[in-house]
């Protein structure tokens, strides 16, 4: 296990550090972003601890751990698994991400209901999900290695297509798409900016962040739950998790951000 006294500090202390920030600093906005950059006051290696914790135990009817989970690379191999997914599984014949995988290593290795994973897949304010956990262990074994998935196989090249598709589809009550606000330089909603995921460096920029810790939802959050999260903030339907719309729109994004360097978890606002 990797925790450390100063992880346990920071999530005890964080807010009251970077409230006594805020008081001292002429520019409250920009001293609050540069604090939640530090990584000394992340909670979120913690859920990279239960992670690891999570990976390595015996568990499920089948009391198996998740060492032999196939990530891409080879049963077992972490390192760089995550920056190069969503790719195709010829064992399921069909393209998946990283959390829809870990769903089905979970189902196939230990056993565990694949609707009862998914139904607890978010954490909530009273439950953390295993799943997020899972999620940001394997996603911290790619810090540091660049996006770039596969986009060879036919079924890569049409979730690709797909994913363009969905994001320029307007919907719903607002007639929103991700577009909408996505699609342009300069945006913003509120005091968030909305980068440009049309722009490499823009998807770069966004998608190497994620799974992220959300001070404002007291937990982890992968990229799973910001897809589902943009659907509902434009009165979309819910985006059910680990749907072919859902991965098809992650792989185009990550597509668009290859080249992009990974520095997970990070902490967001």
């Amino acid at each position: 296990m990797k925790v450390t006294l100063w992880a346990i500090g920071a999530a005890a202390g964080a807010s009251i550090a970077i409230s006594a920030g805020l008081a001292q600093s002429d520019n409250p906005v920009e001293e609050y972003r540069r604090m939640l950059a530090d990584p000394f006051a992340n909670p979120g290696f913690l859920w990279v601890d239960e992670g690891e914790r999570l990976w390595n135990e015996k568990r499920g009817p089948k009391n198996a751990s998740l060492e032999q989970c196939d990530l891409g690379l080879g049963p077992g191999v972490l390192d760089g698994a995550y920056a190069q997914l969503p790719r195709y599984f010829p064992d399921v014949d069909k393209v998946m991400d990283a959390e829809s995988r870990i769903v089905h290593c979970m189902v196939t290795l230990q056993g565990f209901d694949e609707a009862e994973i998914r139904r607890r897949a978010f954490s909530t304010r009273d439950r953390k999900s295993e799943l997020e956990a899972l999620v940001a262990f394997v996603a911290e074994k790619s810090s540091g290695h660049k996006f770039s998935i596969p986009l060879t196989h036919p079924k890569e090249k049409e979730a690709y297509a797909l994913g363009e598709a969905v994001f320029y589809r307007r919907g719903s009550f607002f007639d929103f798409s991700c577009a909408t606000c996505h699609s342009q330089d300069g945006l913003r909603i509120r005091l968030q900016e909305l980068g440009n995921m049309r722009k490499q460096e823009d998807a770069a920029r966004a998608l190497t962040s994620w799974p992220t810790y959300r001070v404002s939802h007291e937990t982890l959050r992968t990229m799973q739950h910001r897809m589902w999260d943009c659907f509902w903030q434009m009165r979309m339907p819910d985006l059910v998790h680990g749907s072919e719309v859902s991965i098809a729109l992650i792989t185009w994004l990550t597509k668009n951000a290859e080249g992009g360097e990974l520095e997970v978890p990070s902490i967001k606002r």
